[in-house]
């Protein structure tokens, strides 16, 4: 049970508990590189003054992908100050002002854009209704949720926690118009036909 304390905890708990996963590289969840089905979502955007938030950013690299493709507009959130330093370090470029070191559940700014990258599946199940409440709340009028949310359950021990179409619809549903809620045809190989792809409106 101490992993599911750790990110059930409080704020400190919680910090602790993802700052040992970074110092101690049990980063299993990071990919490398921008997720494909992100990637091709931002390609499409013309817009690119719109202010975008990436949640439990960790290494952040879909942060870095908008920025180098011209949004400047980018903030990235995560409560481990080891991982902001670490995408610090690999990307100095990024402004310094728009790493944000805070309980996602404490920020209260408002945003165009919030970019769901293995961050919901990493909360405590039982926060899930609390996520998608917040994430209402710091979107602008139709601002949108994308990303990615797993179609599958996991056997071991979460995080990452797995979930259904059926819990997300009842979770999400009060709050969002679904505009895409598909499974997805461009995952990464590991994670074909686990993986569903969002863009979720607020209501």
């Amino acid at each position: 049970m101490a992993k599911n304390k750790g990110i059930h905890g409080t704020s400190i708990e919680v910090k602790s508990y993802w700052d040992n996963k970074y110092s101690e590289n049990q980063t299993g969840w990071d990919i490398g590189v921008v997720s494909i089905p992100v990637k091709e979502y931002v390609n499409q955007l013309s817009d690119k003054t719109v202010k975008v938030l990436i949640p439990g950013a960790g290494n952040a690299h879909e942060a870095e992908y908008l920025f180098v493709n011209g949004f400047n507009n980018v903030f990235v959130l995560d409560i481990s100050r080891l991982a902001l330093d670490n995408f610090r370090k690999r990307f100095p470029d990024f402004p310094v002002n728009q790493l944000l070191c805070e309980d996602f559940f404490g920020h209260n700014k408002t945003y165009d854009l919030i970019i769901e990258q293995t961050f919901f599946c990493a909360i405590n199940p039982l926060d899930r209704k609390k996520y998608a409440q917040k994430v209402h709340s710091l979107l602008k009028e139709n601002g949108k949720l994308v990303g990615l949310l797993f179609n599958h359950e996991f056997e071991d021990e979460g995080p990452p926690f797995g979930g259904s179409i059926d819990e997300y619809e009842k979770i999400f549903s009060p709050y969002f118009n679904f505009k895409t809620f598909a499974l997805s045809y461009n995952s990464i190989k590991p994670r074909e036909g686990r993986e569903h792809f969002i863009i979720f409106v607020k209501k």
